[in-house]
């Protein structure tokens, strides 16, 4: 064979080489990014066989977790990451979570926000009443049903390994948010459980729930929201539990972490006025509790040496509202600390 025949033979196998080459890359990448785009085109398994598509869309679904502690399944919506992502964004619900969905659907547009994320939203459905907190007797009175609570086991030592497992979301790498009752159970949670999360953040929550008035407060709360006892909850009075399950008196979990808190005034502005008046009234109060608490909370968190961030708008009534403009706000804050953009 001529030198050149030789050159020849050798210059087609070096391009055959890297046409294939090529092709295969191009296959690895459409490939990637056809997992990732299918990320949330498929159901995951559950307790009851398979979740369901959610109503509210977007990718949501809905999924039926065992709890042992609680002995009974859980609902939990989960939004996967738009490209598979690990980390996780909990988001908790007030004192009145409906049963059987989550105020972030039917209230908020949480999932739309979070869209084009690449971070899995996580809404447990239910809780009310509870701040998804261990208690120590029944919720209720019944003796035939007894209504077993042990929402922070379930949030913390349950959920988290289904969510692993399924949906490749990890353990350790995670946000908590909660509005009202739920901020009150976020920055708790987060605290007690610092190798969980990266950062907690609380929207109109009660911060200092041992405060003078509180535990009245809280008293009637709980009886009104599904007739149950405070202390079944946290015990008598003077029990060391409500001190641990206060945020003013359980922070040091938080140091090093992204803390972010908000309370309006109560007072009433824009929207508000479309409001019931006694929905309006009683939200002015709830938001003025929350506002004082959130302060003094803030202030003990910087005499120790943390440094939260915070926002105080001038107006805005215990509502809606007020929750959703504090969910946008922060989104470029949770994608930032959790690098899930």
């Amino acid at each position: 064979m001529s030198i050149a025949s030789r050159l020849h033979s050798a210059g087609k196998k070096v391009t055959s080489v890297v046409a294939a080459t090529a092709v295969t890359a191009t296959l690895m990448v459409v490939g990637a990014g056809t997992a990732e785009a299918a990320n949330r085109d498929w159901l995951r398994p559950d307790a009851t066989g398979t979740c369901e598509w959610d109503a509210s869309g977007h990718g949501v679904q809905r999924c039926d977790v065992w709890s042992p502690a609680m002995n009974r399944t859980i609902p939990v919506l989960v939004q996967p990451s738009q490209r598979g992502g690990d980390a996780g964004f909990y988001l908790l619900d007030g004192m009145r979570a409906d049963p059987h969905q989550t105020g972030w659907t039917m209230y908020s547009d949480a999932p739309a926000t979070y869209e084009d994320s690449n971070i899995n939203l996580i809404m447990p459905i239910g809780g009310a009443g509870t701040f998804y907190s261990d208690w120590i007797a029944p919720g209720n009175l019944s003796s035939s049903d007894p209504q077993v609570i042990k929402w922070e086991t379930f949030l913390t030592a349950e959920l988290p390994g289904y969510l692993q497992q399924h949906f490749g979301v990890n353990p350790h790498r995670n946000s908590i948010a909660g509005l009202s009752m739920g901020g009150t159970a976020a920055l708790n949670i987060a605290a007690r459980h610092p190798e969980m999360y990266q950062q907690a953040m609380s929207f109109s929550g009660y911060l200092t729930t041992t405060a003078p008035g509180m535990q009245t407060m809280m008293r009637i709360a709980l009886l009104e929201t599904g007739s149950l006892n405070l202390n079944s909850m946290y015990g008598a009075l003077i029990s060391p539990r409500r001190f641990e399950n206060d945020p003013y008196w359980n922070m040091e979990g938080l140091r090093g972490k992204d803390i972010y808190i908000s309370a309006a005034t109560g007072m009433w502005s824009g929207g508000d006025w479309n409001i019931p008046l006694w929905d309006r009234i009683v939200g002015w109060g709830l938001e003025w509790v929350a506002r004082n608490t959130t302060v003094a909370w803030e202030l003990k968190a910087r005499a120790i040496g943390l440094n939260p961030a915070v926002d105080y708008p001038p107006t805005g009534v215990h509502n809606w509202g007020i929750w959703n403009d504090q969910m946008h706000k922060t989104k470029g804050r949770v994608l930032d600390v959790m690098n899930a953009w």
